[in-house]
């Protein structure tokens, strides 16, 4: 009413409305009651919180980085404000993995069994291998993940599925990380952690290999996790002209977004650096 009161009268717009001209002005030298200003400062808050987090947050995520902040409000007002403000994250989309399978490679048993939690850095590693479209074709990925954070310590790229592709990414992560007699990787049995290249640089690090069972998808869930986690916050949103471009663009992702930023709820919604840090891993 007060923005239209030039085109129109008050009595009219009262009407119309359904609302008693008194009422109005009431609102007029009253004000905005506290609620609804601090509904707005905490919605232009949320708002900030999305935008760093590169609209990936949904409320769960948001509530924690408000608390986080030293903010005073509960989980349902915050989603309840994101509802209204039409905030919400990243639609996810469906994805489909495949694996390559060796029969004649070594299989090695499911020493993991699930068991995700583990008290202790560089004591259980996760990897697995994913492929992103491009223009150019397909860009292979594979990680390795500790446990213990869910922080990516090894990361490989490139245009071919072989053993070197999870070589380098194993690699990595001994350079990176302290690598303790007797620490457990975990894959699935695709032919790449089945080969003997893979089980020789293993052993020479005294790396003891586990791998899925056949038909058992959530024997590696954590590490398949995070790939969906990937595109769906992420490469899913880009059309990648050359590999180089997906490299890069994948690389700023889980260096500079997902191991030093993006809250994890498995570690009370920290990121994987400052969980460590906490907890004093070097």
């Amino acid at each position: 009413m007060r923005d239209n009161k030039k085109r129109f009268s008050i009595e009219k717009m009262a009407k119309v409305l359904g609302v008693s001209r008194s009422g109005y002005y009431d609102f007029i030298v009253r004000g905005e009651s506290r609620t609804k200003l601090e509904n707005r400062r905490l919605t232009e808050k949320i708002s900030e919180i999305h935008e760093m987090s590169r609209r990936v947050y949904g409320s769960p995520r948001i509530y924690a980085e408000m608390l986080r902040q030293g903010e005073k409000c509960s989980r349902r007002r915050v989603a309840k404000l994101m509802n209204e403000a039409k905030i919400q994250a990243k639609m996810k989309k469906k994805w489909k993995k495949t694996t390559q399978v060796d029969e004649k490679g070594e299989i090695r048993p499911n020493y993991l069994d699930q068991n995700f939690i583990t008290n202790a850095p560089n004591k259980v590693w996760v990897s697995d291998i994913t492929y992103i479209s491009t223009q150019e074709g397909w860009l292979y990925v594979a990680i390795v993940m500790d446990l213990f954070s869910r922080k990516i310590v090894g990361l490989s790229m490139g245009e071919s599925l072989k053993t070197e592709l999870v070589t380098k990414a194993l690699r990595q992560a001994i350079i990176q990380r302290d690598v303790n007699e007797g620490l457990l990787h975990h894959s699935d049995k695709g032919c790449q952690y089945t080969s003997k290249e893979f089980k020789e640089l293993a052993e020479n690090y005294k790396i003891k290999l586990s791998m899925s069972g056949t038909g058992y998808c959530f024997d590696n869930a954590v590490a398949e996790s995070f790939f969906h986690t990937l595109k769906t916050e992420h490469t899913n949103f880009c059309n990648y002209r050359i590999r180089e471009e997906a490299k890069n663009s994948i690389f700023e992702y889980v260096e500079v977004f997902y191991n030093r930023k993006r809250l994890h709820s498995t570690i009370g919604y920290v990121s994987p650096e400052e969980f460590e840090f906490r907890n004093e891993v070097a």
